[in-house]
């Protein structure tokens, strides 16, 4: 009996406790031929594409065709007034206007499973439009992801009012592409994974990041942390945004 409470207590010793879940973003592919080294950045990095630019319906497409999986990343207005490019979302469109647009979105960018906003620390604040975004996802059965580029975002509330599967970035990689910036942001991201248990983070296509991350997503195993495509973070398709901690909004 007693070797046997000894091997059962070594069994327990040795079972790595339940990994904490972690999803990466690229978003901003799309205008880059430089982009197309995001997809040789593990399967289970998720790629947001913008609509209608140069490489993005190419890149959607390879990047599905190679497992990754694909996002819209919508253009809304910013407070800064920075120009969006096209298929941008302003607060001067209608409901018609702004469902029309979405359409054009998504027919452009094959293989989508969900969205996510960039820039939209204008338009994320606006109740109606973000009303009539997630009536958009929610006729086509996609998630949403909240960049939270403004603390005053109505796009996660808004999702719940709907029962659009939403969760929020906590943390961007690469503000800063120095070394010891991307080192300082992924320790950020492997502490808070292991703290929250489930995080979404956000990069861009930059060749520095793209190398970082290459040379450095082997650590996230190493510390119980499992990379997953986006929406195998959502445990069922009503998150509820309650239980999440809040990043710093960063405004774009």
């Amino acid at each position: 009996m007693r070797n046997l409470l000894f091997i059962l207590l070594s069994l327990c010793s040795i079972v790595p406790a339940t990994a904490a879940k972690l999803a990466i973003i690229i978003d901003d592919i799309g205008y880059r031929s430089t982009d197309e080294a995001a997809l040789l950045l593990p399967n289970a990095i998720t790629l947001s594409v913008l609509p209608h630019t140069p490489l993005g319906k190419k890149l959607a497409t390879d990047g599905f065709n190679k497992g990754h999986e694909i996002m819209l990343h919508l253009p809304m207005q910013a407070l800064n007034g920075k120009a969006l490019g096209p298929g941008g979302l302003t607060n001067d469109m209608t409901e018609v206007q702004i469902k029309q647009q979405l359409q054009s979105a998504f027919a452009n960018i094959p293989f989508a499973k969900g969205a996510n906003n960039h820039m939209g620390s204008l338009l994320t604040q606006m109740d109606k439009p973000m009303l009539w975004v997630m009536q958009s996802l929610k006729e086509r059965q996609l998630f949403f992801i909240d960049s939270f580029t403004t603390k005053y975002t109505k796009a996660s509330n808004k999702a719940m009012q709907l029962g659009v599967p939403s969760m929020r970035r906590q943390i961007f990689l690469d503000n800063d592409t120095s070394e010891r910036a991307l080192e300082k942001q992924f320790q950020l991201i492997i502490t808070q994974s292991k703290q929250q248990g489930k995080l979404i983070a956000i990069a861009h296509p930059y060749p520095e990041t793209i190398r970082f991350l290459n040379a450095n997503l082997a650590r996230l195993n190493d510390n119980g942390i499992t990379l997953l495509p986006t929406s195998q973070l959502f445990d069922d398709l009503n998150v509820a945004l309650s239980t999440q901690a809040t990043p710093p909004a960063t405004q774009r």
